[in-house]
């Protein structure tokens, strides 16, 4: 099958297509026939070498999320899984190929009006962003602030924090244009990528804020949160913040803030089927939106890695065998 290498460490031209043997699912395992693969921020931090010590080698295959169509599964699998359309994750590799193995117990069974494309721009960033706002104590009529909202995360992060009765979602991003397209989608403020806003009724703190970038610039956003604020990190992708980052927790000691990362990997699996199922019913029946950049053919995937690195994406870039 072919499928796309980490050659090198660096740059998107470390990528590489290459032919490899099929794999075989193990035992609780299903075997996908890709369709759709999801190209994350994950993916260029692991391409980049940045995650080196996390036990990623190269010749790695990135992508941790595709959709297609099972054609095999492991021992202790239901046979009535064959031929069905699924969205599954593919842990920290696997889905930049023509064919990928998941967890059988994580896999999610497609509505025949949700296409594969949408689905992988909706499983994984949904459910982050659903179980984020959950970890972060959100309620309705709080105020919430999405810190890097232009991505597949925080524009299901905004979406969600809408329908769910957020008396505000503000947003930070690089430009009008694209403030204006995340209005579109929920967002009540515009901010630029330090939190700051111009309109007069822009919030001067928050109840909540979804940081999906981290980064040197995170610590400063403990200071645009509400008494009893809490900063939820979902995601590094302008890296990690300064080691000194809990100075201004300590600082603002009587606030009683909080900062918590989360990760998707603490929450069963039942209940991250159950969250996915129901964002594709709802995104089959128009009340939520994938927003999806680009869709390029799986040979092209240095240059949806070149996009991702040149920070102008807005939503998911898709890749297709």
């Amino acid at each position: 099958m072919k499928a796309i290498v980490i050659k090198a460490y660096g740059g998107p031209e470390g990528l590489a297509v290459v032919e490899l043997p099929a794999p075989e699912p193990a035992p609780g395992q299903v075997l996908i026939s890709t369709e759709a693969a999801g190209v994350g921020g994950v993916d260029t931090m692991i391409r980049s070498g940045a995650l080196a010590d996390y036990g990623f080698a190269e010749r790695h295959v990135p992508g941790g999320e595709v959709a297609g169509v099972v054609t095999a599964v492991g021992e202790g699998v239901e046979m009535s899984w064959i031929g069905q359309r699924v969205w599954a994750p593919t842990g920290n590799g696997g889905g930049y190929a023509e064919q990928a193995v998941a967890p059988a117990q994580e896999i999610v069974a497609l509505p025949a009006e949700l296409s594969a494309v949408d689905a992988v721009t909706l499983g994984s960033a949904g459910a982050v962003a659903h179980f984020g706002l959950a970890h972060a104590r959100f309620a309705p009529g709080e105020t919430v602030l999405v810190r890097g909202a232009a991505g597949s995360l925080g524009i299901m992060t905004v979406q969600l924090a809408a329908r769910d009765g957020a008396a505000a979602v503000a947003v930070t991003t690089s430009s009008p244009a694209r403030g204006e397209r995340l209005r579109r989608l929920g967002a009540t403020h515009v901010l630029d990528r330090l939190g700051m806003g111009t309109a007069d009724d822009t919030p001067s703190a928050y109840d909540v804020i979804i940081d999906v970038a981290a980064g040197e610039n995170m610590p400063a956003f403990f200071d645009r949160l509400n008494p009893g604020g809490r900063l939820v990190a979902v995601g590094a992708v302008a890296g990690r913040p300064p080691a000194t980052f809990g100075a201004g927790l300590m600082a603002a000691f009587q606030k009683s803030l909080t900062f918590s990362t989360f990760s998707a990997a603490t929450v069963p699996p039942e209940e991250l089927r159950a969250v996915r199922g129901e964002h594709f019913a709802a995104a089959g029946r128009g009340d939520l939106k994938a927003v999806v950049h680009d869709v390029l053919p799986l040979d092209r995937a240095a240059l949806a890695h070149h996009e991702m690195d040149a920070g102008e994406v807005f939503g998911r870039i898709v890749l297709t065998p």
